[in-house]
C-alpha cells in the first residue's frame, strides 16, 4: 500500500506557562509559527495553537473528503468553503480538545439539499482527520447548500 509522510517540528523554550516557541510545517509553506500556553487557553494574540492547526488540517481533510464524495455521486462541486472550530477545555484532570465545529457552505450544481447533507454526512465519516479524533472528539457538521 502507498504511504505518505507528513512532517512537522516544534521548538520551545522555557516552562510552560511563560515560555514560548515556534511550529513549523516540514514542506517549509509555514515556519517559525509562534505558540503560547495562552495562546491555546486564553486569547490568541498573534499566536497559534496546536488546536487551530487541528483545526486547519479538519477543514482541509474534511473539504477534500467531501469534494471526492459529493463528485462520486456525480455531482462535482464548484465551491467549498469549509471552517473547522475547535475547542480547547480544563476537564478533569486535564486540558482536553472536547469538539469540532465544522461549517461547510458548497455550490454543488444539481445535487438536492437532502442529497448534499447526506454526502456532508458521510464525508465527515470518510475523512483521515476525523476518524482519528473520532471517540475522543465530539465533531458536529453545519453544510448549507449555497
Amino acid at each position: 500500500m502507498p504511504s505518505m509522510q507528513s512532517r512537522a517540528t516544534a521548538t520551545w523554550e522555557g516552562d510552560l506557562f511563560t515560555g514560548s516557541g515556534t511550529a513549523s510545517l516540514g514542506t517549509g509553506l509555514a515556519t517559525n509559527l509562534p505558540i503560547s500556553w495562552p495562546s491555546r487557553t486564553e486569547a490568541a494574540n498573534g499566536k497559534t495553537s496546536p488546536e487551530e492547526l487541528i483545526a486547519a488540517a479538519h477543514a482541509a481533510c474534511y473539504s477534500m473528503a467531501f469534494a471526492n464524495g459529493l463528485s462520486g455521486r456525480g455531482f462535482p462541486p464548484v465551491h467549498l468553503d469549509t471552517s473547522a472550530e475547535a475547542t480547547f477545555e480544563k476537564m478533569d484532570p486535564g486540558w482536553r480538545l472536547t469538539t469540532m465545529a465544522l461549517s461547510v457552505t458548497g455550490s454543488v450544481p444539481g445535487i438536492s439539499p437532502e442529497e448534499f447533507q447526506e454526502a456532508a454526512a458521510a464525508a465527515k465519516d470518510g475523512c483521515p482527520v476525523s476518524n482519528a479524533l473520532k471517540g475522543n472528539v465530539e465533531i458536529t457538521i453545519n453544510a448549507v447548500l449555497a
